[in-house]
């Protein structure tokens, strides 16, 4: 079977380490497939939906938020701000939270202001996506 090591971390905390079959990541140019024996590389990770598979199990997933992912000798770090199972997700606070940022974005803010509720906006709709979709299979 051809597996690798993955480490997901989040902030605060592991998320998943173990063998993985197959690993998928949101970056700036799309959906990104590893395998076993990929080649060495670096990527940005950004919010979006991440998909592993654990050898014997069907696709796992996770809402990310930014990050990187880094390939290494069959080695895959997945380094991210926050990591959650779609079963973690409470839908009606990730709205609140969504509202409230566009809210902020409608403000007259500072630029720095303005980035962070851009960035709170892209993860509590991230959030939502995820939890909807994992929802539906």
């Amino acid at each position: 079977m051809n597996t690798f090591q993955v480490h997901i971390f989040e902030a605060d905390s592991p998320f998943y380490e173990g063998a993985c079959e197959s690993l998928i990541v949101p970056t700036t140019e799309g959906q990104y497939g590893i395998l076993a024996q990929h080649s060495n590389m670096i990527a940005a990770i950004v919010p979006g939906e991440l998909r592993y598979r654990v050898p014997g199990e069907a696709f796992q997933t996770a809402a990310v938020s930014a990050g990187m992912v880094k390939v290494e000798d069959n080695d895959v770090l997945v380094l991210v701000d926050s990591a959650e199972r779609p079963e973690e997700i409470d839908a009606k606070r990730a709205q609140r939270a969504a509202d409230r940022a566009k809210e902020m974005l409608l403000q007259k803010r500072s630029v720095q202001e303005y980035r962070t509720a851009q960035a709170n906006l892209a993860r509590a709709i991230n959030r939502l996506r995820v939890k909807r979709t994992t929802n539906r299979s």
